[in-house]
């Protein structure tokens, strides 16, 4: 079984940084693709990155382009997202997904595995 589990969602300022983490339970994870998804209240589910097999490509939402990173270590099966200089609009559940290729794009429809979530408030 392969379930992604996210942490590190909490509560900050606009302006402020939060490192976001998730691991899968086995190594399948590493021959695919990995993205992190958000959805707030109301509004649909947004792909926000994504990240080869391989770390050699890496695709940003435009919303976040520059101010979020997305990394991963296969060796310890993480996937990490740090989230610079946060707005309030960036407030939102943040899943983890595992995809079905080893590269990916971020459209819902290319991922097998998804995690619940970990919950991101930024007040302003």
């Amino acid at each position: 079984q392969v379930q992604p589990v996210e942490s590190g969602g909490g509560v900050v300022q606009a302006g402020d940084s939060l490192t976001l983490s998730c691991t899968i339970s086995r190594r399948t994870g590493s021959n695919n693709a990995m993205a992190w998804f958000r959805q707030a209240p109301g509004k649909e589910r947004e792909g926000v990155a994504v990240i080869s097999w391989n770390s050699a490509s890496t695709i940003y939402a435009d919303s976040v382009k520059g101010r979020f990173t997305i990394s991963r270590d296969n060796a310890r099966n993480t996937m990490s997202l740090q989230m610079n200089s946060l707005k309030s609009e960036d407030t939102a559940n943040y899943v983890c997904a595992v995809g079905r290729r080893p590269y990916g794009g971020l459209s819902a429809d290319g991922y097998q595995y998804w995690g619940r979530g970990t919950q991101v408030t930024v007040s302003s």
